[in-house]
């Protein structure tokens, strides 16, 4: 997944926060990391991610801007017999409107919903920062089939993982840079300007960087 490195003092900077060690690792949880242009690996080209764990053990994250246009909300309902067939028609418009999105390509069969911490399952659901949260069981499924739930949600099947340090080293070659998260980038409808709009939070001119891109 490396990429080549670029002469660029935002990408440097940026890149210098990401830095880790035994004795002084930060964490990037709950920010995003963005691909950068000359990403080699197809599975992450132009992907933003965001970051639900980060330790120096290793990385989880859900990709948000790769939508899953094979599946919809109704198919994967039926497919953990949470809804029947003939009852499809039932379901409040709101549940009816919801997608589903390549979060990784890691254990793709597994489902996660990223969504607003007004919702919570005690025991089950994982607060990530003080706006997003993660649960991963059919609960939260059942509760926005019946028009229920958080007010905001994004489900995914599978996930992006790194071990401990390859993500760093991933940061360092220039295959990543990272910033902060909004609702927006991690809830909106609009997958086409999630790129743009994470690059736009740490101030970097799609354009600009796409030309830099590949150059020593």
């Amino acid at each position: 997944m490396a990429a080549n490195v670029i002469e660029n003092p935002t990408v440097k900077m940026s890149q210098s926060k990401a830095m880790t060690s035994e004795q002084n690792f930060t964490s990037l949880k709950g920010h995003v990391l963005i691909a950068m242009p000359d990403m080699d690996d197809s599975r992450f080209r132009k992907s933003v991610i965001y970051i639900c764990d980060h330790t120096a053990k290793g990385t989880m994250g859900i990709v948000v801007n790769r939508p899953m246009n094979s599946l919809s909300f109704v198919d994967l309902l039926q497919q953990v017999n949470i809804l029947e067939e003939e009852n499809a028609v039932l379901l409040p418009s709101a549940a009816s409107g919801i997608s589903i999105h390549k979060g990784g390509p890691v254990e793709t069969g597994r489902g996660f919903v990223l969504h607003s911490s007004d919702y919570h399952l005690e025991d089950l659901t994982v607060r990530i920062d003080d706006e997003v949260s993660l649960t991963e069981t059919l609960e939260i499924l059942k509760a926005l089939a019946r028009g229920e739930g958080p007010e905001k949600a994004f489900i995914a099947l599978g996930y992006a993982g790194w071990t401990g340090g390859q993500l760093e080293d991933e940061i360092l070659s220039n295959g990543w840079l990272h910033g902060p998260s909004t609702p927006e980038i991690i809830f909106g409808d609009n997958l086409d300007a999630k790129y743009d709009a994470a690059l736009a939070e740490i101030g970097v001119d799609p354009a600009l960087l796409s030309s830099s891109a590949g150059h020593a």
